[in-house]
């Protein structure tokens, strides 16, 4: 493995970290709502084993922080200057992506199609994967948003509202987008740790 021009900053390895931390979260609570969604079928086996999902990639992610204090680190001043910028950025994407999620739920509950709040909140979520991609230089984003949109959109198109397994019910739109978007952003997470880890690599030789 050849370094790579340029120095790995600590800075690069911790970014990384946040990373795998906001998919572990969100990709928790993504599984919270699928598993809400399976209604009757729903167990604490489920809610359980997505906690410990969750749990291992922020130990991922912490292992990461903790691998960026041994690194040896001088940034320049352009560098910290960049850090800011990138992080105002963030937040804006950020803001904006809790807005728009906070209209669609508004005016899903006004008209009267609660249903189809998990499915909007998705594309969102996707949607602002496509910023992140560039702003972050994670061209992996771009799959994560991709998936995420068509996971709403084929879920909206080819599936019921509700599904009925005999005498049990849950509410497909939830338990399928729910779960779906889970697995996506967990796998986004586990990338993104194995691209820190290889940071850190990189970084000892």
């Amino acid at each position: 493995m050849k370094k790579p021009s340029g120095t790995i900053h600590s800075s690069a390895i911790r970014g990384t970290a946040s990373g795998v931390f906001f998919m572990a979260l969100f990709g928790t609570l993504w599984a919270y709502t699928g598993i809400m969604g399976l209604q009757e079928l729903a167990a604490p086996l489920w809610l359980a084993a997505a906690v410990a999902i969750g749990l291992v990639l922020f130990i991922g992610g912490a292992s990461l922080i903790r691998g960026s204090r041994k690194i040896k680190d001088q940034s320049a001043v352009a560098d910290v200057r960049t850090g800011k910028r990138i992080a105002i950025r963030f937040n804006i994407v950020f803001a904006a992506e809790g807005a728009a999620i906070a209209i669609a739920v508004a005016v899903c509950n006004a008209a009267g199609r609660t249903a189809l709040i998990p499915i909007v909140t998705a594309l969102i979520v996707g949607i602002h994967f496509f910023p992140l991609a560039s702003l972050f230089r994670v061209k992996f984003y771009h799959l994560t948003g991709a998936l995420l949109c068509l996971l709403a959109l084929a879920t909206l198109l080819f599936l019921p509202v509700e599904a009925s397994f005999g005498a049990t019910h849950i509410n497909a739109y939830m338990s399928v987008v729910g779960l779906g978007s889970a697995l996506i952003l967990w796998g986004t997470g586990t990338v993104i740790w194995l691209m820190g880890k290889r940071l850190l690599m990189i970084s000892k030789l």
